[in-house]
């Protein structure tokens, strides 16, 4: 079967894989093994967010998203283990950091719980709008997967918008920091 071509960045026309771009195999492995991670980070942040502000309001909403986040990781280990993908060796680090940066930004009160959100979801929402971009036609329920937990997670964007997310103390701030930190993130554990 012919590679499939993927898009060039700097016009609309799709490019042959260039030479050092990693075979299908190993492209579709780094796939899984990030979305595995960023699935469990995000299981993380919540859990983190839920242990500082579980007994307020804001703490069921906080579970609704942890439970979709729940939902997603299932399905990528799920897929990890059919496909013999190893997770991230970063796993113990997404471990921490996760609940760190979830309870650490429910300490400084729900809006920036919700800024957090905010901000790792429309990372995330990029990065799988991305990644359906290169996945071959025999992809289709992978496709379709990438695409359902997308939307889901735009769901989450916009119940931290509509949770006075923007109204975070220094929300401009701590929201670049966070996307800072997710791309990072996506990055490494693709490699690790």
């Amino acid at each position: 079967m012919r590679e499939r071509e993927t898009p060039d960045l700097w016009n609309d026309a799709p490019r042959r894989p260039l030479p050092g771009d990693p075979p299908r195999r190993a492209r579709l492995a780094r796939m899984l093994r990030v979305d595995h991670a960023g699935e469990y980070g995000a299981k993380r942040i919540y859990e983190g967010q839920i242990a500082v502000l579980g007994d307020t309001a804001s703490g069921d909403i906080l579970r609704h998203m942890a439970d979709q986040e729940a939902e997603h990781l299932a399905a990528f280990e799920r897929l990890l283990a059919e496909r013999r993908v190893r997770p991230s060796l970063l796993q113990p680090l997404w471990h921490v950091a996760g609940f760190a940066l979830g309870a650490g930004t429910a300490l400084m009160g729900r809006r920036a719980a919700m800024a957090c959100t905010v901000a790792v979801e429309e990372v995330i929402d990029e990065h799988y709008a991305a990644q359906r971009e290169t996945l071959d036609d025999d992809e289709a329920d992978l496709s379709d997967t990438i695409e359902k937990f997308r939307l889901e997670e735009l769901e989450h964007r916009d119940i931290g918008l509509a949770n006075e997310a923007e109204q975070a103390p220094a929300y401009r701030l701590l929201s670049t920091a966070i996307k800072t930190g997710s791309r990072a993130a996506i990055w490494l554990a693709e490699r690790v």
